[in-house]
């Protein structure tokens, strides 16, 4: 993987990480245009510059973080569901995860509930005091998102506004919880790439800047998102899935060689 290839990824993730539009489907039609070998480490890069992501939530919202102990356990108990079964059913996500057809409905049928899902909470009254219960419900809603191309962050959020959290707090909560999630995910992949592969010099400058580029991206795009979503709705993001989604089975059924970094 060149630095060029790798600072494309960096956008696409830190784009895409937070907003509901799955960053899988975004990473399959970057990788496929550029034409990147999917190899051991451009797999467990795509993984690692999630890393660069969540800092920039830590960045953003440290106040939150060093607020009480107790976020730290309401965030634990909505993180247990997604552990577990990504623990039992690794095998079986790695599959689907192999599946661009997989990822293009889930895109589509995703898209389509954000269309309505503004029609459906629209009383939403808590702001982010959420409690233990609340919390391990919207944990079980980030299960979903194991489903490749059904989005972390779609998923979370629609499980906060369900929880009857506000546009905004929705988003957030799906923030805080992307940090335990994303730092489990990424501290797996490279212990378990550490272990077959050394990492050569070269890798870790191609780690740093991806990181780099993706923290710096992710704080603009979840500062953006946060003032859209409260005045605006998530609407535009389903018509947007939809698209994408499309665009991906109509490559395909054309013959193009789509892959999953």
């Amino acid at each position: 993987m060149s630095i060029f290839e790798a600072i494309v990824l960096a956008i696409i993730e830190g784009l895409t990480e937070f907003l509901p539009v799955s960053s899988t489907g975004h990473m399959i039609i970057g990788s496929s245009i550029m034409d990147i070998a999917s190899d051991p480490f451009v797999k467990m890069f795509t993984i690692a510059i999630q890393f660069g992501a969540i800092l920039s939530v830590i960045f953003l919202y440290h106040r939150r973080f060093f607020k009480s102990i107790d976020f730290y356990f309401k965030l634990f108990v909505a993180f247990i569901p997604a552990a577990i079964v990504g623990f039992l059913l690794e095998k079986y996500i790695d599959m689907l995860l192999e599946n661009v057809i997989v990822v293009a409905i889930t895109l589509v049928l995703g898209g389509v509930v954000l269309i309505f899902v503004d029609k459906w909470f629209k009383k939403g009254e808590i702001d982010l005091d959420v409690n233990y219960k609340e919390a391990l419900n919207i944990g079980f809603f980030q299960v979903i998102a194991m489903i490749p191309g059904v989005s972390r962050s779609a998923a979370t959020i629609i499980g906060g506004l369900s929880q009857k959290l506000t546009k905004k707090a929705a988003a957030e909560f799906s923030f805080f919880l992307a940090v335990p999630t994303m730092f489990a995910a990424t501290v797996y992949k490279m212990f378990k790439y550490y272990q077959k592969t050394a990492f050569k010099p070269e890798d870790l400058n191609i780690l740093l800047i991806g990181n780099i580029v993706a923290f710096i991206v992710a704080v603009l795009a979840i500062r953006s998102f946060v003032k859209y979503v409260t005045e605006h709705g998530f609407k535009i993001f389903g018509y947007y899935r939809i698209i994408v989604g499309a665009a991906i089975l109509v490559l395909y059924f054309l013959g193009y060689e789509l892959k999953i970094v």
